[in-house]
Formats: structure tokens, C-alpha cells, sequence
């Protein structure tokens, strides 16, 4: 053995060799130490200092360290990085030791599995997924430990990225070599910690096993997943191996999974996601950070991020990113949401019992999982307290709707507050011996031990009194001082009274101090007290724990009830404050807006300065293409749309004065493009993948929204790509489309296709100051009809532009125009409107296409202008000219186009 071998040393090499890929903390005394590798990645991304130490041998052993009371932040700060960390405890008391003191991992954490409230938002889910994907089906299992949820779902391989973008997971597990095939399920895996496990920690028999035995059932079928859910099933075997290695005391706290059936919510794709500012500004802002934290201004979680309670901010994330697609699940919602608004006091009430319920999900889940602190669950018991009041308002308001299937379930777990506020003090210490944490006459033993730490005065008196009398010394006094500890003081005039078991400890002016077998053993209770005390109130806290852990099923029932409470009580809220009304939901294909809103936007100007407006999609006017001017308000209808439909179908109120909403299948939209140079895909190329998304996916009960559909190309390509975008809409899957265009040629397919409508955003030209051309004013309203001028030059005068660039670009806009309508020309087609499926469906506009012009091949340019006078120069050939017939030609172009300025 060489001399660096040290049994330390040894033994942290073999601990460090069975968790490899993490950074090991490894405890020694009160600091937390890293060697080698370790200390150096710690160095580099915590600044700490790096050290060397000599641990027996010539080399030395790179060294950085952390104080075991100041862990939490380097912790929190190596997992947002990306690190999975392994703690490494003392297991045994050094004073107990017989030589090295004994360690073992106690936790791994990782970005997807964390406890610790620095490592959490309170408002949002940490979940760790696992993906396995089985021929055209992916099955993604989801958990959340620090909540216990866990979650199954199947889908297809195109729906697959957004249902795993709905659990914005922090760490994704996947068959080894299949890292890439995770990241193009979904995007948002690249901003996750990617884990590559062993494909046969996959295998769905295996998985089975594992899920039945931990969940004490013969087999899965007693969980209720059916044999054809396979590939989530592999997914939830590998998924919770993987967390029993994290964690090595184990998961008890984690739910029996629920398998969520496809067709019951709507998958919601990144970009409508995005576009729509569901969670997440454009701006950005939807970070790790306290509940409240996260700047939610701009988005729609923002509107409605008005929930009292932990659990309920992040249930109504879950609803927001999972919008219903049955008609009977919403209107429940709907039911009890117009409850709430009905009868105001109610609410009110209900409202002020959720204010101060703490996070029972995450509480219940630490007790559970032994890792709650006396202050925790005193916080549970608190929170739990609160809950008669719940049930109070929600027995008041009636069963509407889903109120009764949360009445016929509730769990009021009033026994666990009980047991939990008698058992511990009002404020009881975070960690156990600061202070007591123990009620006073829980424990007979602890109260002795107690009495024993105080000084114990009625205990003295007794030793007192038995002495005196059995010495005859009536002035006989026990005392106490720090020097000598416990004595027997007696006067030397009664010295021939002393009792032989005396024994003299102290010698002062007239009197002696002695000590005796009893008070020394009483003495030494006293000492110790203080530490049996801890011991015991370890014990006993110990014991609640396990006790209300037990109990972690009914615990997590009453908070996912307790969330939902809180998230309709917060809809019905919104809706009385922001004038919302009940959207009226149908299976038809008619979607009828009157007088809708856009949530976000109205909230940022005085109410009377948004102007409401309406939207009509029938079968027979399917496909709006909505043109005006930059500025006019386009983006805003468009994503106003979306939203009040993805409102609606969360069970909510809508931001509208009339809404009769035809039930969606999905919610596509593509408004706005930014370059992925990371990816290497320019504007345009981005613009067309989400298009293709689109077209592939859609069916004809989705709702699509387009925005500049072929603008990041030459204006024939753009306009050829938008015309045959809205042709495939309109003919081939023939569902409810708006498409906002600055190519007004577009308007032109009002003509051709039997369901499309014209509609525009309205302006109005206002003469400008004396001297200068007319100015626009943006009314915002839609109205019927194609807009025929765009404004941009307008907009480019509100932005500043000098005046003399904008009076160029007016007479180059002339000539462009000029050039225009013969491209309006071409884009015209003949044939027959209209023929019938020949299965016999509901007829869908159809027209033969064998007859269009075929547009120049020059592009509109500032270069490739046709002008008369260019075209009469471009037929000259010069070389065939003498110089005399050159300069006639020269006079009469002159004298041309003078004679035109004078006619213009």
C-alpha cells in the first residue's frame, strides 16, 4: 500500500468510485470537502479556493471545501449548472468510532430530483422524465419528487415533443445512445440534463415487475394500466430505478402513477407555446425562482396568477399547458367557475380559508420521505388546520359541476393536524436541539429531563429536605456555581454533625461544602440532560414523522383537491374583475367571438382605450385572410383568438362579451420568426419547418392561426408559398384558419375558394401638419373587406425615419405599385369553384390550377423596375445605329418624357 493511501483516502475512493458522475461532497466534521477532479470543477464554477492536501504520500490531493451550514447555496448553485451532486454523510458518531468514522451517500441530487427549497419554484413542478419510444408510439413517464406526482402518457411521434414540453422536464432519461432522438422529440430537451441509463432498464416485463412490487400490487393491472402501454410503462421502470439509486432510503411518497389517456387534453406544440405567451414572455422571464418571483408580466399564466396557495399555482400552470378537449369535462369546470362567480361571499370566504395554507404537496412529500424539520411540519399541521374552513365554503357553494366530484372525494385529514399541533410547540426550530420543538407533557420522560436542565428547584429542595433531616442540620444548604458544581454547604458549629459519606469538596470562612454519592449522580443527570433532551426530541420527532408520512395518500388528496378549489376560485376571480363572460361550448365546427379581448394587452392600457373585436369561422367562411396595415393590430387578433380559445377550453371564462366556442383538437400558430443560428437555420428556413408542422399535423377540428406566412424570401416565392399554404388549408384539411398578410394579392383567393372571407384592420388617413403628406391614424377594429396599402412608410415615420428617406421611398413606392398589378395578374385562376368528395363528405372548394399565368421571372426590386422608357431603350441595338440616327432617338426619348412629366 502506498503511503498515500490513507484509510481516509481509501475510503473515499471507494465511495467516489461508485458515483463517478457526480460531484462528491464528502463530510468531514462541519465542512463538506471535494478532492481531485472534483475540487477543481468546484473551483472553477463556485470560485472557491482550491487547496492542496498531503494525505500521507509525496503527492499532494487538490482540495476545496464548503461549511456544511452554508451548503445549501453551493448546492443550488452546481445543479442550476447542470451537476449531480452526491452527499456523503457521517453515519456514526466520531466519538463512537472505532477508527474511521463510517460514511455513505445519503442523496444524490440532480437538476430533476431536489428536495430543497432552494432548488424549487413554488409555483411550477421539477419534473424528471423518462422517454422510450416503441415503433410510432413514445411513452413518457414523469415524476416529481418533491411532490410525489407521477404521471404516464402515450403519444405519436408528432404529438410526442408537446406533450413532453408540457412537463418542461429539468432531466430527461433515455436509452443509452439515444440522446439525439430525445432532443428531436422536443426542443426543450436541449435545455435539460440529458441521462443515458442501459436500454434494458427500458424493458416494458421489467418495468411491470418493478412498478407492481413497489406499489404492493399483484400486477400493473392494479394500478389500471392496460397491457398497451408499453412504451410508458419501460419509461416508469427505468424512471424509478433511477430515483431509488438518487435516493437510497427510498421513494415512499411517490403516488401511483396515473396514466393520462390521449384525447382527453390538447397537446400544445413549442411554438404555440411561445407564441401565444402561455407561461413565458417573448421576452423571456420564466426562470427557477420563488413562486412569486418569475416575471410573469406579458403571458397569460400573469393574467391569472391569482392563486392563494403553492399546489394550486402549479395546477394551474398544468391546466394552462393542457387545455381540455371534452365537452363535458369543461363545462364542469365551467359550472363551478360560474358558482363562484354567482355568490361573491362565498368566494370571498373560500379565498380568505386557501390564504396561508402552506405547500401541503412538498410538506406531506419531505415528512414522508423523513426529511421535513420540527418547523416544516409544524407548517403542515398549520396548513392542514385551515382545511375545515375549505370545507366549509366548498359545502356552501353546492355541487355544480366538478364540485361534486371534489365533495365525493374530500379528505379533510383533520386526526394528522390534531395529532401534529399537539404534539409540537407553536414555532418549533428548524433544526432539532436549538430549541425545545416538543409540547410540554407529550412525554414524561422529556419533561423529567427538562426539569432535570432548568435546575431542577423542586428536585433541590427535596435533597435539601432529606438531608436536614437526616443530619439534624436545619441550616443545611444545597447550592450549585460552576467552579465545583452541586454542594452540600454546612456551618462549621455543626461540623460533629456530618454524616461519614461526606465528601469535603470546598473550604470557605466559617463553613464547609461537601458532595454525596446521590448528588453526584443527580448532578451528572443534570449535565447530560441537555443532550438526552436532543436525543429524545429526535426520537419523537422521528416518530411523527413516520406517523404522518404514513398517512402520505390522504395528504396528497387533500392538496390536489385543495389546488383545484384554488384554481377555480381564482378563474371565477379573474372573470368578476376583468369582465369575462361563460364562452358557450359545441362539438360544431362554428367558432363566434363577440366582442373578444386579448387578455394581456387590455391589461396594459386603460380598459376603454382596447377595442373589442368580433370573429366568425363557420364552415362556410373557414379561412379568413386578414390584411392592414403594419402597426394596425394584425398579431394581436390573431394571438387574441388563440387565446380565448385555449381559455375557454381550460373551463374558464373568456375575455369576451359572447363566445360560442366549437370544441379544438389543437391550437396551431406561427406568428413572428427569429433567427436559430445556433441550429443553423436561418428566418425563412425556421418559418417553413413550423409551416410544414403545421400542415402535417392539423386535422380539420384544429385551429390555426398564420402570421407573414413567406416573407423571408423574394416576394414571387413568398407570395407563391402563402397562396399554396392557403390553398392546402382551405381544400385539404379545411379547418378554421386566420391568415394575416401584407400580400394583399392574397385577397384575391375570396374569389377563387368559396370559404375564404376578406377581412382588415381599419385606418384612417388624417391630413398631416401644412407642407406634409397625410398621416394614419390606427383604428384597430376589424372590419370586412381586403386593406389595399400596407402604411409601412408611416410606421417608418413614427419611428423617426428622416424625411428625406421617406420621401424617396414614397416614389419608389410608386413605381413598385406600378409593378404590383401585373403580378396580381398572374396569380389568377380559371375552372371549375367547386366539386363534390367523391366519398360523398361535405363539399370542399376545389378549382383546376392547369390554367395559371406564370409569373415573371424577374423579381420586384429596386434594380428590376419596368418602366416604358427602359423598355424602349432595352429594344435599341446600337450596334446597328450611325451616330446621327442615335441622337434622333436620344431627342424623342426627351422630348418623351418631358412631355410625360408635364402630363403627370
Amino acid at each position: 500500500m502506498s503511503r498515500e493511501a490513507t484509510p481516509l483516502m481509501q475510503q473515499y475512493r471507494e465511495i467516489k468510485s461508485r458515483h463517478q458522475d457526480a460531484i462528491l461532497l464528502f463530510r468531514m466534521g462541519d465542512f463538506y470537502e471535494m478532492f481531485y477532479d472534483d475540487a477543481e470543477t468546484a473551483s472553477r464554477h463556485l470560485g472557491l479556493t482550491l487547496t492542496a492536501r498531503n494525505n500521507g504520500g509525496a503527492a499532494e490531493v487538490p482540495l476545496a471545501g464548503v461549511p456544511v451550514k452554508a451548503v445549501g447555496e453551493y448546492l443550488r448553485r452546481l445543479v442550476q449548472q447542470g451537476f449531480r451532486v452526491a452527499i456523503c454523510e457521517q453515519v456514526e458518531d466520531p466519538k463512537l468510532a472505532k477508527g474511521i468514522v463510517r460514511r455513505e451517500v445519503v442523496e444524490t441530487v440532480t437538476p430533476g430530483a431536489a428536495f430543497s427549497d432552494d432548488l424549487l419554484d413554488g409555483a411550477r413542478n421539477n419534473f424528471l422524465c423518462a422517454v422510450h419510444a416503441t415503433g410510432d408510439v413514445v411513452g413518457i413517464a414523469a415524476a416529481d419528487v418533491s411532490t410525489g406526482e407521477f404521471r404516464l402518457t402515450l403519444a405519436s411521434v408528432s404529438d410526442a415533443p408537446a406533450m413532453l414540453a408540457r412537463f418542461s422536464p429539468r432531466e430527461i432519461l433515455v436509452p443509452r445512445g439515444e440522446s439525439d432522438r430525445s432532443r428531436s422529440i422536443s426542443p426543450r430537451a436541449e435545455g435539460a440534463l440529458v441521462t443515458e441509463r442501459d436500454a434494458w432498464e427500458f424493458d416494458p416485463a421489467l418495468a411491470a415487475d418493478e412498478l407492481a412490487r413497489h406499489f404492493g400490487v399483484m400486477s400493473i393491472a392494479g394500478l389500471g394500466i392496460g397491457d398497451n402501454a408499453a412504451g410508458a410503462v419501460g419509461a416508469a421502470g427505468a424512471l424509478l430505478r433511477y430515483l431509488r439509486e438518487l435516493q437510497p432510503g427510498g421513494v415512499p411518497h411517490l403516488a401511483r402513477p396515473v396514466l393520462e389517456h390521449s384525447g382527453g387534453t390538447m397537446p400544445l406544440d413549442e411554438m404555440t407555446r411561445r407564441n401565444l405567451e402561455l407561461v413565458e414572455s417573448l421576452r423571456g422571464g420564466d426562470g427557477i425562482g420563488s413562486s412569486r418571483g418569475a416575471d410573469l408580466s406579458g403571458t397569460l399564466l400573469g393574467v391569472f396568477d391569482r392563486t392563494l396557495t403553492p399546489m394550486g399555482a402549479r395546477m394551474l400552470r398544468r391546466w394552462i399547458l393542457a387545455p381540455l378537449v371534452e365537452r363535458s369535462a369543461i363545462d364542469q369546470r365551467l359550472d363551478a367557475v360560474g358558482a363562484f362567480v354567482a355568490d361573491p361571499i362565498i368566494r370571498a370566504s373560500m379565498r380568505a380559508a386557501l390564504d396561508g395554507v402552506r405547500d401541503l404537496e412538498r410538506l406531506a412529500s419531505k415528512t414522508a420521505a423523513g426529511r421535513s424539520t420540527p418547523r416544516e411540519l409544524r407548517g403542515l399541521g398549520d396548513s392542514l388546520a385551515r382545511i375545515p374552513a375549505v370545507e366549509q365554503a366548498m359545502k356552501s357553494l353546492g355541487t355544480a359541476g366538478v364540485m361534486a366530484t371534489i365533495a365525493a372525494r374530500w379528505e379533510s385529514c383533520s386526526d394528522i393536524a390534531d395529532h401534529i399541533i399537539a404534539t409540537l410547540v407553536e414555532r418549533p426550530p428548524n433544526v432539532v436541539g436549538e430549541e425545545d420543538a416538543i409540547r410540554s407533557g407529550v412525554d414524561p420522560d422529556l419533561d423529567a429531563l427538562r426539569t432535570l436542565r432548568s435546575g431542577g428547584k423542586d428536585a433541590i429542595a427535596q435533597i435539601q429536605a432529606v438531608e436536614r433531616e437526616r443530619t439534624g442540620i436545619t441550616s443545611l444548604k444545597v447550592g450549585y456555581n460552576r467552579v465545583f458544581g452541586y454542594y452540600i454547604e454546612i456551618s462549621n458549629a455543626n461540623r460533629h454533625l456530618i454524616p461519614v459519606d461526606y465528601q469535603r469538596r470546598q473550604t470557605l470562612t466559617g463553613a464547609e461544602r461537601y458532595v454525596t454519592p446521590a448528588l453526584k449522580e443527580y448532578e451528572e443527570r443534570v449535565l447530560t440532560a441537555t443532550e438526552r433532551i436532543e436525543t429524545r426530541e429526535r426520537e419523537l420527532i422521528d416518530q411523527l414523522r413516520t406517523r404522518v408520512g404514513g398517512e402520505i395518500r390522504r395528504l396528497q388528496q387533500a392538496a390536489n383537491l385543495v389546488a383545484a378549489l384554488d384554481v377555480l376560485a381564482t378563474f371565477a376571480e379573474v372573470a368578476e374583475r376583468e369582465g369575462y363572460s361563460r364562452p358557450e361550448m359545441t362539438e360544431e365546427f362554428t367558432l363566434e367571438i363577440v366582442g373578444g379581448r386579448h387578455p394581456v394587452v387590455e391589461r396594459m392600457m386603460p380598459r376603454e382605450q382596447f377595442i373589442p373585436n368580433d370573429t366568425r369561422l363557420t364552415d362556410d367562411a373557414r379561412l379568413i385572410i386578414l390584411t392592414g396595415p403594419n402597426m394596425a393590430g394584425k398579431s394581436t387578433i390573431l394571438r387574441q383568438i388563440g387565446l380565448i380559445v385555449l381559455i375557454a377550453q381550460m373551463g374558464s371564462f373568456v375575455p369576451a362579451a359572447h363566445a360560442r366556442i366549437g370544441i379544438v383538437d389543437r391550437v396551431f400558430t406561427r406568428v413572428g420568426a427569429s433567427d436559430n443560428l445556433v441550429r443553423g437555420q436561418s428566418t425563412f428556413m425556421v418559418e417553413m419547418a413550423e409551416t410544414s408542422a403545421i400542415l402535417h399535423t392539423a386535422t380539420r377540428r384544429s385551429l390555426v392561426l398564420l402570421d407573414e406566412i413567406g416573407r423571408g424570401t423574394s416576394t414571387y416565392d413568398g407570395v407563391s408559398i402563402a397562396w399554396a399554404v392557403s390553398e392546402h388549408l382551405h381544400d385539404g384539411l379545411a379547418c378554421k384558419t386566420v391568415f394575416a398578410t401584407h400580400y394583399h394579392e392574397l385577397t384575391q383567393l375570396a374569389d377563387e375558394l368559396d370559404a375564404v372571407r376578406n377581412y382588415n384592420v381599419a385606418v384612417r388617413e388624417v391630413a398631416g401638419p401644412q407642407g406634409t403628406a397625410p398621416q394614419v391614424l390606427f383604428l384597430h377594429r376589424l372590419q370586412p373587406g381586403g386593406a389595399d396599402r400596407s402604411y409601412g412608410i408611416e410606421v417608418g415615420r413614427l419611428a423617426g425615419l428622416p424625411a428625406p428617406v421617406l420621401g424617396r421611398a414614397r416614389e419608389v413606392l410608386a413605381l413598385l405599385e406600378g409593378e404590383g398589378a401585373q403580378m396580381a395578374t398572374a396569380l389568377g385562376r380559371t375552372g371549375e369553384r367547386r366539386e363534390e368528395h367523391s366519398s360523398g363528405a361535405t363539399p370542399v372548394a376545389r378549382s383546376t390550377r392547369a390554367n395559371v399565368v406564370v409569373a415573371p421571372s424577374e423579381q420586384l426590386g429596386l434594380f428590376g423596375l419596368s418602366h416604358p422608357m427602359i423598355e424602349r431603350l432595352r429594344e435599341l441595338d446600337i450596334n446597328t445605329m450611325t451616330p446621327l440616327q442615335a441622337l434622333e432617338q436620344l431627342a424623342k426619348l426627351v422630348d418623351e418624357a418631358r412631355s410625360g412629366q408635364r402630363n403627370a
